[in-house]
Formats: structure tokens, C-alpha cells, sequence
């Protein structure tokens, strides 16, 4: 997991630049993991910042389909929220000439924080790390599919073979228009490379603190998204593209260091971690079951999650183990060990990113302050070692599992477990009759 070496301000637009700006994107994302949005002209940019621009908060209720549930905190047609833009993270939405992006947090009218603001939980949940002396690096893997825009079915882009030359090639234009919006939008990219499904990409940015990591997870997607379309292709990034294919992941891999120092490196035990990145290991793989609810959020979820897919489908942990749920990546001679992670591999980007990151560093704080030891990592594909356990295949089994963790309830609170809990349902009762290739096709744009 490689640092990007640019710092928050040269990723934001100059002063100069910005007289070409006309209008900014102000988004935050629901519980669905569905990107909203309200937009102001950039002239009206430090009002929005100062009073807010008013959005109902029954977004938190709605659902992938735009239909609505509700709960005992969340839905229905009363109140107001106000929408401040974080004046700090302005950046281009390329490709779209005069288009700003900027995150917002969410207060009620008196100004206090919204409760089910998930990128105010996540700024939360950072702060209670750094009173612990604990910092964060992370970063968010983005996988999507290209198809042709002229149908609805998936008609994969290029035909080329798995991480093969010839869909660079086949798809050129399209790669490098990609590397300048993303640029543009002032995005560090490590690196894009085709994937194993057809048409599939991955694109990996730079290590970032978690909030940067997610709000960036958000301008990417939007970002490969419009290129695409300039290029006439429809681009999923849902779980499963294809029944019985090689999903979309939206792997997770996390750095912790204490006062500088890393948990997952220099340290006595297995591939050379310290106690600390040993107990969160084990709590990672304690808390999986919950976690799920929140990573892999939506019934098509599970049809990613297939044993020797590399979807990390088991509740084990491996050192350069790509068929286990968490994946260690150790320092090596050319891996330093600030950038020695853990990957959580079960992950995709039906996820609300804030909520993810929140619910994954609300386990590393649970688990630096309770001591654990981690079973034996595995070795081989988990699917042919005794006793390896699968995660739960179904998104009823995972929901059960956050409401009974006291570790993850008690630091998302009783309105986010709730709220949560309403859109899952839903989402179930939606599907409940479907069929696997019904549930893929109608979730197949879904995300996109």
C-alpha cells in the first residue's frame, strides 16, 4: 500500500484555476451506498459553507431503487438537514469542465451533528484512535466492469484475457482519458490494470488518512464513471456483474501505527507483527460476521462471496493469503514496513465507504485496548483446510450479527444500528422471491 507524496493542499484546485469553476457537487452517501447530491454555484460556495443547503434526511431510508422504508429514526416526510461542504476538500469532478466536488457533513438546523452522518462518525471514530496515540493509512480498491451503453444486459468492452496487454490496448483511449481525469480531479493513482473478469479494471490510489480515503473512494468512482460514458460504456461496480463470474470487490487495506511506530511490522511474531496488530487481527476475524452487514451490505453481496474466487469467503486470516477474509501484507525487503497492511479482502463497493471505514477502525480501537490472540494463519485455499469456517452466505445471518455485537453497536449507537437494519430488510423483502441471475440483473446497474 503505497503513500502518495503530495499533501491536502496541492491536491486542491489553485486559487488561480478556480475562476473557471461554475458550479460544486456537495455529496454524501446513504445507507444504501448510494452517492447523493445537491449543487450550488461555486459563487454560493461560502454561504452553503457557513449556513447549509437544506435536504431532507429521509435519504437515510431510501433504498438501491429509490423506494423508501422507514424506522423508528429514519423516513418519513418531517424535518430538515443542513448540508456544509468541508471547505478544505474542493476538487475538480473531471472530466466536467467548470465542475467542483466537495464532501459534505450533515447537522440539524440548530447546528448539531445529525446522527446518522456518516462521514461525522467516521471523523469520530479517527479522533478516538488519535487519543489512543493511534494513527491510520489507509486505502479503498475500486473493481469495475466496462460494457457497451447500448444495452442492458452486460456486453463486456473488450474480450481480452485476464490482466492481459491486449485490453490495454483494446481500450486505450479510454485508459489514458482515465489517468488524466483522475489526475485532473487530484487523485495520486498507484496504478490500473485490467482484472480477471471481462472488462474488468482495478484502480488503486494512494494510501490517505481514513476520511481522505473515503472521500475519494466517492470522487473516483464518479470520476471513471463519466469517463466511460465519454467513451460510449456503461460501467458497473456492483458486486456481481455475471452470475457465477468473478465479482466487483472493494478491498479495504489498512495501516495502524502507534506514535509512528507500525503494529503490523518490526514485531516478534508471525510475519513480523507486533501484539497490537495480532489482537486486531483476531478481533477483525471476532467481529466478521457483523462487519459483513456493513461491507458486503445487499443480498447480490453473497453471490460475490464464493469459495477459491479470491472474494475472501472464509473467517480466517493468511500472510499473502488471497482466499482468506484478511490478508496480511508484510515488510519485505521492498515493502517498508509503514506500508506492511492488513487487506480486508470480503469487502465491495455496494458499502457505504464512511460507514465501512468507521465500523473497521471502531473493531482496531476495541481490540488495542482488549488483548487477543489470533488462531494460526492458513496456508492454501481455505476451501481444502480442516475446519477453516465460512463467512455467513446470506445477508439475514450477517444483519443478526451486527445487532448482537455489543463491539460494533456500541460504537455506531443504537439510531445507526437501527437505521441500518430498516434498509437491509428492505432490501431482503425487495429479493426475497428473486432468483440469483433476477437479483444480478436488477442490481447489475445498480451502483453506477
Amino acid at each position: 500500500m503505497a503513500d502518495g507524496q503530495e499533501d491536502g493542499e496541492r491536491r486542491q484546485p489553485r486559487e488561480d484555476a478556480l475562476v473557471q469553476a461554475t458550479s460544486v457537487a456537495l455529496t454524501y452517501v446513504d445507507l444504501a451506498g448510494v452517492a447523493r447530491v445537491k449543487t450550488v454555484p461555486w459563487s454560493g460556495f461560502d454561504a452553503a459553507c457557513r449556513d447549509g443547503v437544506g435536504m431532507s434526511p429521509v435519504f437515510d431510508a431510501f433504498l438501491t431503487d429509490d423506494s423508501v422504508t422507514s424506522s423508528g429514526v429514519s423516513g418519513g416526510p418531517m424535518d430538515d438537514l443542513r448540508l456544509r461542504p468541508d471547505r478544505s476538500v474542493v476538487r475538480w469532478l473531471a472530466p466536467h469542465e467548470g465542475w467542483l466536488f466537495s464532501p459534505v457533513n450533515r447537522f440539524y438546523r440548530d447546528g448539531s451533528p445529525y446522527a446518522l452522518c456518516t462521514r461525522t462518525l467516521l471523523a469520530r471514530q479517527v479522533e478516538r484512535l488519535g487519543e489512543r496515540g493511534l494513527s491510520v493509512r489507509c486505502g479503498i480498491e475500486l473493481e469495475w466492469v466496462v460494457g457497451r451503453s447500448d444495452v442492458d444486459d452486460f456486453v463486456p468492452a473488450t474480450r481480452g484475457p485476464a490482466y492481459g496487454l491486449a485490453r490495454v490496448s483494446d481500450l486505450a483511449g479510454y485508459l489514458r482519458d482515465l489517468y488524466r481525469a483522475l489526475e485532473a480531479a487530484g487523485l495520486a493513482v498507484v496504478q490500473i490494470h485490467p482484472e480477471y473478469a471481462p472488462g474488468q479494471f482495478e484502480l488503486s490510489l494512494a494510501a490517505r488518512t481514513p476520511l481522505e480515503t473515503a472521500d475519494e473512494s466517492v470522487l473516483a468512482r464518479a470520476v471513471v464513471r463519466a469517463v466511460g460514458l465519454r467513451h460510449g460504456l456503461r460501467t458497473s461496480f456492483a458486486p456481481v456483474v455475471d452470475f457465477g463470474g468473478v465479482g466487483n470487490g472493494g478491498h479495504v487495506h489498512l495501516s495502524v501505527a502507534r506514535e509512528g511506530v507500525p503494529i503490523f511490522a518490526g514485531g516478534d511474531l508471525a510475519a513480523g507483527l507486533r501484539p497490537e496488530g495480532a489482537s486486531v487481527i483476531a478481533w477483525l476475524l471476532e467481529e466478521l460476521p457483523g462487519l459483513l452487514a456493513i461491507a458486503a451490505p445487499h443480498p447480490v453481496s453473497y453471490l460475490r462471496l464464493v469459495p477459491s474466487h479470491w472474494a475472501g469467503s472464509f473467517r480466517v486470516w493468511g500472510i499473502e493469503n488471497r482466499e482468506a477474509a484478511l490478508r496480511l501484507i508484510p515488510a519485505s525487503t521492498l515493502v517498508d514496513a509503514s506500508s506492511a497492511n492488513l487487506e480486508l479482502k470480503c469487502a465491495d463497493l455496494a458499502a457505504n465507504p464512511y460507514l465501512l471505514l468507521a465500523a473497521v477502525l471502531a473493531v482496531v480501537e476495541h481490540a488495542v485496548a482488549h488483548p487477543l490472540d489470533p488462531p494460526k494463519p492458513i496456508v492454501g485455499d481455505p476451501v481444502t483446510v480442516a475446519g477453516a469456517e465460512p463467512l455467513p452466505e446470506r445477508l439475514e445471518a450477517t444483519l443478526a450479527a451486527l445487532e448482537a455485537s455489543s463491539v460494533l453497536t456500541g460504537a455506531l449507537g443504537d439510531d445507526f444500528v437501527e437505521a441500518i437494519g430498516a434498509v437491509r430488510r428492505a432490501e431482503l423483502a425487495r429479493f426475497q422471491d428473486a432468483s440469483p441471475d433476477e437479483l444480478v440483473a436488477a442490481m447489475r446497474w445498480g451502483w453506477s
